[in-house]
């Protein structure tokens, strides 16, 4: 039997390319010179879509495969697949959650930390010698016993809280339901009483149209000019111009920001404020945990295609 067609939205590391191109016939849709005729050439033979979460899959793609099957995400976020067409056509679609939770909760601990107390701009003060010319960096700001909010409290959210219990912190969290795992946290339904509750605000929570935006302007100033605001969910969570106005108006002391709109390309208004921590989505980045999404990836579509039920589906 032929190995099923697979339309490949994005690259992937060798040690996921080479068993994705033993088990499956890939059509590298990201390769290709002229995408739309590669969709007329092999769209109807097409049965399954592999993609990364930031990549997708729009509906004129799914629409363009009429056989389609199922859609593997390299990754927890599916906010760019067209969940509708698929819900639609009974498409299949799967993620890779639970594998990169801890990483990405650890990274946004880190970019808290590496702001609050100057950790970047601490090594840039001695290797530009300022330390020997000039003296001490200013005085940061303490991080234990603080207080955290936690908007989105699911796998990630839940996991960063686990981490903040270790430094003493206050911690509340804002979902659509308080959660009977979290018995010893505040539970606080509305985002912007949360923001004002909190010295730092994590934005852990999914995309979707409903959450678009959902920290507007209203909520990053309550966060306050002494606070601060790490998001490693997704952009769209986010109004970025509000968020970019309150730092450069200082009604927002600082953002850790790991995910930007129209990334990689992001506002370049971002590169000129001093209270800002940039990172190129990378939470998610260690060799051990983008292995694992790759094989739950692709265990996925080998169950699918196996008539199994799959590990993880969305869809």
């Amino acid at each position: 039997m032929a190995n099923p067609n697979i339309l490949q939205m994005g690259p992937y590391p060798e040690w996921d390319q080479s068993p994705l191109d033993a088990a499956f016939t890939m059509h590298r849709y990201y390769d290709a010179a002229d995408q739309a005729a590669l969709l007329a050439e092999v769209g109807p033979r097409i049965l399954g879509i592999a993609t990364r979460g930031e990549l997708g899959a729009t509906r004129a793609v799914i629409e363009a495969c009429p056989n389609l099957e199922v859609i593997a995400v390299y990754g927890v976020g599916f906010d760019a697949v067209d969940i509708e067409a698929c819900r639609e056509k009974g498409i299949r679609v799967t993620n890779t959650p639970d594998v990169l939770t801890k990483d990405v909760a650890d990274f946004g601990v880190a970019m808290m930390l590496g702001l609050a107390r100057g950790i970047v701009p601490g090594q840039a003060w001695v290797e530009e010698g300022k330390w020997a010319s000039t003296g001490m960096l200013d005085l940061t700001r303490r991080v234990w016993g603080g207080k955290v909010g936690i908007l989105g409290l699911g796998r990630i959210g839940f996991e960063v809280g686990r981490r903040l219990a270790g430094f003493d912190m206050d911690i509340a969290y804002s979902d659509v339901a308080a959660k009977d795992y979290a018995p010893d946290w505040t539970f606080m339904p509305d985002a912007k009483a949360l923001a004002a509750h909190s010295d730092y605000l994590f934005v852990t929570l999914a995309a979707s149209a409903a959450t678009r935006h959902i920290v507007n302007a209203d909520v990053i100033e309550a966060v306050g000019p002494e606070g601060m605001i790490i998001n490693i969910s997704r952009a769209s969570n986010i109004d970025e111009d509000a968020l970019i106005a309150a730092l450069q108006n200082g009604k927002l002391g600082r953002a850790a920001l790991d995910v930007f709109d129209g990334e990689p390309n992001i506002d370049k208004r971002f590169l000129d404020l001093p209270n800002v921590m940039l990172q190129p989505h990378q939470a998610s980045g260690t060799v051990e945990t983008r292995k694992d999404m790759g094989k739950l990836m692709r265990d996925n579509l080998a169950a699918h295609f196996a008539g199994q039920d799959l590990l993880t589906p969305v869809v």
